[in-house]
């Protein structure tokens, strides 16, 4: 029974232990590939492997290899389906039932922040006319008490409509919930609902009748979720929205890039790899022993870069050179991604972000040429020259 974080480069675990490469390859029959279609469909759910891209992903994880080694120490006999299923289920089931929403509400002040900060956000946008909306799964008594909490009694007077119990992603592709409306107390009325009005709280319905009754479509909308499948897929892809992904990780991961020791890691590893391209081509017995040391080396560098993030997986955005699969992901539902909501209050309300420009693999950066041929203008190469 295999374990599997899903990177571009797939690491496989097996209770709480990685499995070796060597046993990886004679499971998939001397192979490391593993087909498309086995892996995911467009939400992430292949037929026999399934993609962990959430939050509810880390403690899903962490119990199934926590029971499986528990099982397996003790002479536990088990079916892996029946197992996988029934803690998929329980996890579900500890959302979906509110289990959760009772034990957080409880001690809101451990596991909700206050947001001073989300508060200036919502209350700049407003002040300058733009339109806000919130569309989640969690049920309005969760909602009211959580925000009340972190932005305010009054947070209902920052969004024009605010709908609850949305069963995301089906509220962007099935058309056939209607809007209910909710009274203070969180009861639902019988009205026909003809118009989203402000200050008023909706349950479920769906996008086709939110795209008509308010008539907010196309690049005009930016929409921000916190999951690429349940938040964001659908709508780029099907409804041309704006979307902005929040990525909590990201303020960590920008921290450790931002050190040193990172940075000089990286560029000597950049280094290595220049002068290995371009020295390969002697193959005398003394060049082979300088080029297999640096090989070496620059492995150990990259598993030690590797190591920083995270000593199990890295970094959530990329596997040694290549994007992961999380991060490819990232890329094709967002057009902009933050560690959080207030991260906009660095920017006007009308600043405009443009797309960086990514070399192509036949379009080397200049920097990274001058760094093959021996410029010395790449910060702290200079330097690891002279300690070389």
């Amino acid at each position: 029974f295999l374990l599997l974080y899903f990177h571009y480069y797939i690491l496989f675990y097996f209770r709480l232990k990685p499995v070796p490469d060597e046993e990886v390859i004679e499971l998939y029959g001397g192979t490391q590939h593993i087909p498309l279609y086995q892996m995911s469909d467009f939400y992430g759910k292949g037929p026999s492997l399934k993609q962990f891209m959430d939050i509810f992903s880390l403690p899903e994880m962490t119990l199934l290899s926590s029971v499986i080694d528990y099982f397996i120490t003790h002479g536990i006999e088990f079916d892996q389906v029946h197992l996988y299923k029934d803690i998929s289920d329980a996890i579900r089931d500890v959302h979906v039932k509110g289990v959760m929403y009772k034990w957080i509400e409880k001690d809101l002040e451990q596991y909700i922040l206050h947001g001073d900060e989300i508060y200036a956000v919502l209350n700049r946008l407003v002040n300058h006319k733009k339109k806000l909306f919130l569309i989640t799964n969690s049920p309005f008594s969760f909602v009211d008490k959580g925000m009340k909490h972190m932005v305010g009694k009054n947070w209902r007077d920052l969004f024009d409509m605010v709908i609850v119990q949305a069963d995301k992603p089906n509220f962007f592709t099935d058309r056939r919930k209607p809007f209910r409306k909710l009274d203070d107390k969180g009861s639902l009325q019988w009205d026909k609902i003809n118009q989203l009005e402000k200050g008023k709280i909706y349950k479920e319905g769906n996008l086709f009748d939110f795209l008509r009754l308010t008539g907010w479509r196309g690049s005009k909308v930016l929409y921000f979720g916190d999951h690429l499948y349940s938040d964001l897929a659908d709508l780029m892809l099907r409804h041309g929205w704006r979307t902005g992904a929040i990525v909590p990780e990201l303020e960590t991961e920008i921290r450790i890039i931002n050190t040193e020791q990172y940075m000089h890691s990286l560029t000597w590893q950049q280094a290595l790899t220049g002068l290995l391209e371009r020295m390969q081509m002697y193959q005398d017995a003394e060049s082979k022993q300088v080029l297999l040391e640096w090989m070496k080396e620059r492995q150990e560098i990259r598993s030690l870069t590797k190591n920083l993030f995270n000593p199990q997986f890295g970094s959530i955005f990329r596997t040694f050179h290549n994007p992961t699969y999380f991060s490819r992901r990232l890329v094709r539902f967002s057009d902009i991604y933050m560690a959080s909501i207030s991260c906009l209050l660095n920017y006007d309300v009308n600043f405009t972000f443009y797309p960086r420009r990514t070399p192509l693999q036949h379009e080397a950066p200049l920097w990274m040429d001058q760094l093959c041929t021996g410029c010395m203008k790449t910060p702290f190469l200079e330097e690891m020259v002279h300690i070389r």
